[in-house]
């Protein structure tokens, strides 16, 4: 298309107290011109109305600008009337969705957002809230920065500001079925099994330490395993029924199953724990898929042995990708989900690596780290709202705690 082929437009912007028939008032006019509608968008907070309506422009513009002006004006309301050259800009090739969480989001820290966006080259298209209890969770569509330079830059931003930010590609996977995939121990769950079952065995202060070093990256993890499950040796195995029940699941995460399951998702746990544990873990939650190591059981007592090949750093990656080919979902597709070292390969093999409350070392390398204790939060990343989690609920017949008033 020629410059001289591009049409010309007006941008009509109406402003003011919302209102029934504000959109159907303004379009009833417009049709009466015979112009097209090239774009149309509506934003309504706290009862204020901006609806802007961009349309190929008439011949005779006064006669639609009078007749536009007429009926909003009828209706309490503020109409502005630009004329233009053609549709929206043309979007830049690089398109992002940067998710901002914070409890609270401070009007400085979406300041400093914006004002690194801006220094990126990068355009804000559009803005939408996500969430605003427990957290809030703003949506910020962008074009034209570079998604991997904008996610270093606003990674130190968000550090700063002490609120998590995320950089996606704006690609179509984000409207598929993808395969989530969780570590277990601090991350589905709140606590490390193996220091619950070593506090029965007198041990707790020590496999802690161990435990906390290895998720650090320090140790080798299946050493430091071995080591730490000798020390669980003569335990009698009903100890692990007690520690089953006293597992607390982390806030969120039976809401984030339960939504994303209506939705075709697929499910998989994979943990350097215990499957004797994550089995009935993953029954309880309706995860489609687990994967753990075994403790060695004999006339009704832990040996102090794991069964089988260890579920370590390389097998939580190797899982992710098993998964993936047996439920025929994308690697591209897959999310994963952790917080320690053993972590790091799962979260490089995933299409979308997320460090959930992670070590130091594990959020440097995911794509893109949560910081809050609600593991649903990992919804507003995927373009799902807290009312439409809420309103998926509200058909099921579960009952949502009413949020507080702001």
């Amino acid at each position: 298309m020629t410059p001289h082929d591009v049409p010309d437009t007006l941008l009509i912007t109406v402003t003011g107290t919302d209102r029934p028939g504000v959109t159907s008032a303004v379009l009833e006019t417009l049709a009466q011109s015979g112009v097209a509608v090239v774009d149309v968008e509506q934003i309504l907070m706290r009862g204020r109305l901006v609806l802007g309506v961009l349309v190929t422009a008439p011949r005779d513009s006064k006669k639609l600008r009078r007749a536009v002006t007429e009926t909003v004006e009828a209706l309490g309301m503020n109409v502005d009337i630009e004329t233009g050259t053609g549709d929206n800009r043309t979007r830049a090739q690089d398109r992002v969705h940067v998710t901002i969480i914070g409890g609270p989001l401070k009007a400085s820290a979406m300041a400093a957002i914006a004002g690194r966006i801006a220094d990126c080259g990068g355009n804000i298209d559009k803005i939408e809230r996500m969430a605003r209890y427990p957290v809030t969770a703003i949506e910020l569509h962008v074009s034209g920065a570079a998604p991997d330079r904008l996610r270093t830059l606003l990674a130190a931003d968000a550090a700063r500001h002490a609120i998590d930010v995320a950089v996606q590609p704006a690609n179509i996977l984000r409207h598929g079925v993808r395969l989530i995939v969780m570590d277990v121990d601090s991350t589905l769950i709140q606590g490390e099994v193996i220091e619950m079952l070593a506090q029965h065995a007198g041990y707790g202060a020590e496999v802690a330490d161990v435990t906390e070093r290895a998720m650090r990256g320090e140790l080798d993890f299946e050493q430091s395993l071995r080591a730490r499950v000798k020390l669980l040796a003569g335990l009698d195995a009903s100890v692990l029924d007690e520690v089953y029940d006293a597992i607390v699941v982390n806030p969120g995460a039976r809401t984030m199953v339960r939504t994303l399951r209506r939705l075709g998702y697929r499910f998989a746990i994979v943990s350097g724990g215990f499957s004797q544990i994550t089995d009935r873990l993953a029954a309880d939650l309706g995860i489609h898929r687990a994967r753990a190591n075994t403790l060695e059981i004999v006339d009704g007592k832990l040996t102090g042995e794991v069964v089988g090949e260890v579920v370590d750093r390389a097998g939580k990656a190797r899982a992710l990708r098993e998964f993936a080919a047996d439920l025929g979902v994308p690697e591209a597709a897959t999310i994963a989900i952790g917080d320690g070292a053993n972590d790091l390969d799962m979260l490089a093999a995933a299409g979308l690596g997320i460090a959930y409350n992670a070590r130091p070392v594990v959020r440097e390398a995911a794509d893109t780290s949560l910081n809050v204790p609600y593991l649903d939060t990992i919804m507003y990343l995927l373009g799902i709202s807290r009312e439409e989690i809420e309103a998926a609920d509200a058909e099921a017949g579960i009952v949502t705690p009413a949020p507080p008033l702001v």
